[in-house]
């Protein structure tokens, strides 16, 4: 017996020996750093699934013992985390000296699971999917690979600020805080509108084949970016911005740099096509008034009354039910409002002491 114990420990001292090293050799990563985590079979809430799924993220700051200073960010359409580390940081929008920062790569953002990179379901083949599930994706992220059952705050701009209305009402008790910046609860007919008219355009790309791009696409492209580009911003702010004689160039510009791989492209529609399904009181069954109420979460929206991308009137409607903080960014910088119009400290209070917020305008050049 006691020799048999001999070899056993000598087997796991070997066995130790070997494993150490192996995790001595993987460091955690450094701040901000591209990681990526695998959740097996993604059900979608349809039905279908997303094989061999995984989602791309980045953490910057230290959780603190209590678990209680995490803030989940994710990414607006056809972005990727990279493009939110400048928000980050000491005397940013999000102080990554006092929150552990976790930015999401959205589903279809060519990162995470997407037409363009999945090995089993390439492009058209890559199921339809919703911001439900992109919201389910980060909750499954924060809960079951880093490890944290309840957030200081969901943060999310455009479709990102969509997945925060998604996660509020799915999951009331998951986060303290949640603010939405030019964020919609419900996508409208102007709102399906501009989304389907992109997406016919390009498929109407002469490279499109039905679905089955012969090469990469440019005319249909560039005549999605030109009817996203009159629209992501105000008609007053295109007019001050580009002079009449200078329209044409202003195209042909787009003209020049529209040419994108056919992966890519199902990516930018799957992506659309989600947010043309957006009804956060559908999926539930209720009204916008009872599907708010649902919501636990302090809660700010921030939306732009010339926000010609995402209509506005959802989320204040949403807001108004539940007595949420609204922030009225007056520009003509439209959709792209909280870039032209700072809302870090509006953000750092409200983070800090949600009731010291209340409902306010703030005008471009005013601050």
């Amino acid at each position: 017996m006691n020799t048999r114990r001999h070899c056993f420990l000598k087997v796991v001292a070997a066995v130790w020996l070997f494993i150490v090293p192996a995790f001595g050799q993987s460091p955690p990563a450094a701040d901000g750093a591209q990681q990526f985590a695998s959740l097996g079979e993604f059900k979608l809430q349809s039905g279908e699934v997303i094989h061999d799924f995984h989602v791309g993220y980045r953490t910057l700051g230290q959780l603190n013992s209590g678990k209680s200073n995490a803030i989940l960010w994710p990414t607006w359409l056809g972005s990727k985390t990279e493009e939110l580390l400048e928000y980050c940081g000491p005397g940013k929008v999000l102080d990554t000296g006092r929150y552990f920062v976790i930015l999401v790569d959205s589903i279809g953002n060519g990162v995470t699971s997407s037409p363009s990179n999945s090995g089993s379901q390439p492009g058209l083949k890559f199921p339809r999917f919703t911001i439900r599930d992109m919201a389910e994706a980060d909750r499954r992220l924060a809960t079951e690979v880093l490890g944290i059952p309840h957030l200081r705050a969901v943060m999310g701009v455009s479709m990102g600020g969509m997945q925060v209305f998604e996660l509020a009402v799915a999951y009331p008790d998951f986060m303290d805080v949640a603010i939405s910046l030019s964020g919609s609860p419900q996508s409208t007919s102007a709102d399906k509108i501009l989304w389907s008219l992109e997406i016919e355009a390009m498929e109407l790309d002469p490279a499109w084949n039905n679905g089955n791009p012969k090469g990469p696409l440019s005319r249909g492209v560039a005549l999605a970016e030109q009817i996203d580009t009159m629209n992501v911003t105000s008609p007053a702010y295109r007019a001050a911005h580009t002079k009449p004689g200078d329209a044409e160039k202003f195209l042909a510009a787009i003209n020049k740099k529209a040419r994108t791989e056919p992966g890519v492209v199902i990516d930018q529609i799957r992506q659309r096509q989600a947010i043309i399904a957006l009804d956060v009181p559908g999926e539930f069954g209720v009204s916008m008034e009872q599907a708010a109420k649902r919501v636990h979460a302090r809660t700010l929206v921030m939306v732009s009354p010339q926000d010609h991308m995402v209509n506005p009137g959802p989320a204040e409607e949403f807001a108004k039910d539940i007595g949420a903080a609204v922030i009225t960014l007056d520009s003509n910088c439209g959709h792209l409002s909280f870039t032209c119009i700072s809302v870090g400290p509006i953000v750092a209070k409200f983070l800090e002491r949600p009731a010291s917020v209340g409902n306010q305008t703030l005008r471009e050049g005013s601050q």
